[in-house]
């Protein structure tokens, strides 16, 4: 008979008198934490940080939904993945992302005929295909609105929860695509920027940076106007163009009927912080 010492015990509560263990994270031996039901379940439901580490460091939220993810935790590794732009996206997010994605370039390779993608500009600079413009021709029209010049799509990006939050009043510009279309910045408070919107209305934002350890991570600040007036919603594409040879920003808007995802939580009373 073994003795009780040799029981096996829960690796987090300890508690040796479950009926069945459930396997956790990996171990530095290549062996999985044995997890009793109860924890075992409560880590397979993505909810184990939330229960044991709730007064622990290291809680950022999701720049897409606004979920609370525990980084830096080997229990929640797997449950985020860290975004170029700086900041987090929650696995559960980043599939509805690509998701997305897919379906546009499904869209757009089935309505050839009434939108092409543009955007040579960033296909050059090998830009994230996922910021890649995919306008009509009537859009790039509307930029120009009947003048000989030459409109260039720059980028595009799907509004996140926090994009779209008019308490925020900032927009995350994907960093290649800063670096890439954006003027120079080398200081962190930046300096205003004068954007054009598709009616041919001018608005003045402010264009900055955060540190992000040894990145960056750019935003438009000073849009809550701007926004009111477009009623952006998550989901909505903001695309850019540049006007040639004014050198021209433009911002447009296309609004979009696939909205946030069912369990979208809003971000309206988060508080915007710097990154970690």
């Amino acid at each position: 008979m073994a003795s009780s010492s040799s029981r096996k015990a829960c690796f987090q509560c300890e508690n040796s008198n479950s009926v069945r263990f459930k396997n956790g994270w990996r171990l530095r031996s290549g062996q999985f934490a044995q997890l009793c039901d109860r924890c075992g379940s409560l880590y397979e439901e993505g909810r184990f940080c939330e229960m044991f580490h709730s007064n622990d460091d290291g809680w950022r939220d999701c720049e897409y939904c606004g979920k609370l993810v525990h980084c830096g935790c080997i229990a929640s590794f797997h449950a985020y993945m860290l975004l170029d732009i700086g900041g987090v996206i929650c696995m559960e997010c980043s599939k509805i992302n690509f998701i997305r994605a897919r379906r546009r370039c499904l869209s757009s390779e089935t309505q050839i005929g009434n939108r092409e993608p543009q955007g040579d500009a960033a296909r050059d600079l090998h830009i994230d295909p996922q910021y890649c413009p995919r306008v009509s021709n009537l859009e790039v029209q509307q930029v120009s609105r009947g003048s000989n010049s030459i409109v260039i799509p720059l980028f595009e990006k799907s509004l996140s929860a926090s994009d779209a939050d008019q308490k925020l009043a900032r927009l995350v510009i994907p960093k290649k695509c800063a670096e890439a279309f954006f003027p120079n910045i080398s200081v962190p408070h930046g300096f205003p920027i004068k954007i054009q919107d598709t009616d041919g209305k001018e608005w003045e934002f402010q264009f900055r940076y955060w540190p992000n350890g040894s990145s960056k991570m750019y935003v438009l600040e000073g849009l809550k106007d701007y926004m009111i007036l477009m009623q952006w919603q998550v989901g909505d594409i903001v695309t850019f163009y540049r006007i040639e040879p004014e050198g021209k920003l433009v911002m447009g808007l296309r609004k979009t009927l696939a909205g946030p995802p069912p369990d979208e939580i809003s971000p309206q009373d988060r508080i915007l912080q710097k990154p970690l």
